[in-house]
């Protein structure tokens, strides 16, 4: 962008330096006031194919005004691509006069509204959505329990899933887990978790699990581990 609005500032220069409307005064001069004018116009083509990946519909005006489809972008490498003779097309303001109080306001609003947007994104991101309450009775019956990891191998075909045995104290287990892209095998085995032990048996893969392991996060899950104090088989309450 620097180098293109270095390229319209020379063009003003080449304005101030030729003096179009001197040339316009004297016949003699129509032939070198063409001249000048082209060049003008076809710097102005150039910019406008420059600028159209920033101001598309801007650019398409200026073509439009140009009376050109001299558009493409490898267009720009040359000068000179205005056809010569032909007729310009509508002429009309692309920016309106900038009403300086107005233009304030509008600044001033725009910025009040960032503000407000990012105190509502940041609220959005400290308050998760959260499940309807529920009683004391509803949260009994769910059966948590101390459990330690015993063996652990991938499920094969499945590469989100591992299967682990699990020692519960009074019976021994297998839970198949999704957690294969976050855990290897031996980070798992030997670890103390917490296991949903009255959780109806489902079928993942075609491998029974009995039980869920508690996780936290979705993007990144982390296994809840306990400390090696904790007694396999204890309720957690």
């Amino acid at each position: 962008l620097d180098e293109i609005f270095t390229m319209l500032r020379r063009a003003n220069k080449y304005i101030d330096e030729t003096m179009p409307w001197a040339l316009a005064k004297s016949e003699e001069n129509r032939s070198r006031l063409a001249t000048v004018i082209y060049n003008l116009l076809e710097v102005i083509r150039v910019a406008a194919v420059l600028l159209y990946p920033y101001i598309p519909s801007t650019a398409e005006s200026i073509f439009g005004q140009l009376g050109t489809d001299v558009t493409e972008f490898e267009s720009a490498k040359k000068f000179g691509s205005l056809k010569s003779g032909e007729p310009l097309g509508e002429a009309f303001t692309l920016f309106a006069r900038i009403d300086e109080k107005k233009f304030l306001e509008e600044m001033e609003k725009a910025r009040l509204e960032a503000i407000k947007n990012a105190e509502n994104a940041t609220k959005a991101e400290a308050e998760p959505e959260h499940e309807p309450e529920i009683g004391i009775e509803a949260f009994g019956a769910v059966e948590l329990r101390v459990a330690k990891i015993l063996e652990c191998e991938p499920v094969p075909k499945a590469k989100k899933l591992l299967k682990l045995q699990v020692d519960l104290g009074y019976e021994k287990r297998q839970v198949v887990s999704g957690i294969a892209k976050f855990y290897t095998p031996d980070e798992l085995i030997g670890k103390k978790v917490i296991l949903v032990t009255n959780l109806k048996p489902a079928k993942l893969c075609g491998v029974d699990s009995y039980g869920m392991l508690l996780a936290s996060g979705e993007d990144d899950v982390k296994v809840v581990f306990l400390d090696e104090g904790a007694k396999v088989g204890d309720r957690i309450h």
